[in-house]
C-alpha cells in the first residue's frame, strides 16, 4: 500500500493547494483526533448531510445509528458517500476582514458505504466507535444487550480516496496594510475535555476509573 492516496478529480484540492496533504499519516491523524464527521450523500437527486460519530481502523471508518434511522437506510442504498472532519485551531485576525481566516485541520474522505450485517463484526465496529471518543471505556462497561445490537445499524466506509487540508500561521496581509495601526495575530482555539460532572444516581462509594479520569484535559 502506498504511503499516500492517489490524486484524482474527486479528492484533488483546488483552492490553496499548498495547504493540501494526501499522505495517509496526516489523514489518519486528523481522523483520529476528531469526534464528529459530517456525512454527505444523495437522496433522490438532492444532497443530504448528517453529523455522525465514527471510529477508524486502518483504512475503514465505521458509523452507527438506529437501524431504522433514515441516514442508515439511505447510506445502505447509496453507491457513494463522502464525509468531512474539521478541527478548528484558531482565528487568524488580519488587518482586513478579507485577509482574516482560520487555522484548521480538515479531512475529506470518499468511499462506498456498506451495511455491516454480521453480528460479531457489528459489535466490534461499535467497540471501535466507542474507542474513538472514550478510549479504554468499552472494556469496563456492561456488555451490549442483544436487543441493543439488533436495533443498531452500522455502516462501514472503506477509504477509497481522501485529502487533508491544514492551515497554520499568522495573517498574510497586503504590504501596505502593515503600516495600519491595527493589532493583528492569531487567537488560538482549543477543543478539550474539562472536569468530570457526576451523575446524581451513581452508587455511593463509586468513583471514576483511571481510564475516565485520564480523559480530563484531553485535547482534540
Amino acid at each position: 500500500m502506498n504511503d499516500a492516496y492517489g490524486i484524482s478529480k474527486t479528492n484533488k484540492v483546488r483552492q490553496l493547494r499548498e495547504k493540501a496533504h494526501y499522505d495517509r499519516a496526516t489523514v489518519h491523524a486528523i481522523l483520529d483526533a476528531g469526534l464528529v464527521a459530517h456525512v454527505a450523500f444523495v437522496q433522490e437527486g438532492a444532497p443530504v448531510i448528517v453529523p455522525m460519530i465514527y471510529g477508524r481502523v486502518d483504512e475503514t471508518l465505521y458509523l452507527h445509528g438506529a437501524r431504522k434511522a433514515r441516514v442508515i437506510r439511505l447510506l445502505e442504498r447509496s453507491d457513494r458517500a463522502c464525509l468531512n472532519v474539521t478541527l478548528l485551531d484558531g482565528i487568524v485576525l488580519a488587518r482586513s476582514a478579507f485577509n482574516s481566516s482560520m487555522n484548521y485541520r480538515s479531512v475529506t474522505v470518499f468511499g462506498t458505504p456498506q451495511l455491516v450485517d454480521d453480528h460479531d463484526a457489528r459489535i466490534e465496529a461499535l467497540r471501535v466507535i466507542s474507542e474513538q471518543s472514550m478510549p479504554g471505556r468499552w472494556d469496563e462497561l456492561r456488555a451490549p444487550h442483544e436487543r441493543e445490537v439488533r436495533m443498531t445499524g452500522v455502516i462501514r466506509l472503506d477509504i477509497e480516496s481522501a485529502s487533508a487540508k491544514i492551515s497554520t500561521g499568522v495573517p498574510d496581509d497586503e504590504d501596505e496594510d502593515y503600516e495600519i495601526p491595527i493589532w493583528a495575530g492569531v487567537l488560538p482555539l482549543e477543543s478539550r475535555f474539562t472536569e468530570l460532572q457526576g451523575d446524581d444516581r451513581v452508587l455511593d462509594g463509586v468513583t471514576p476509573s483511571s481510564i475516565v479520569q485520564d480523559l480530563q484535559g484531553r485535547k482534540l
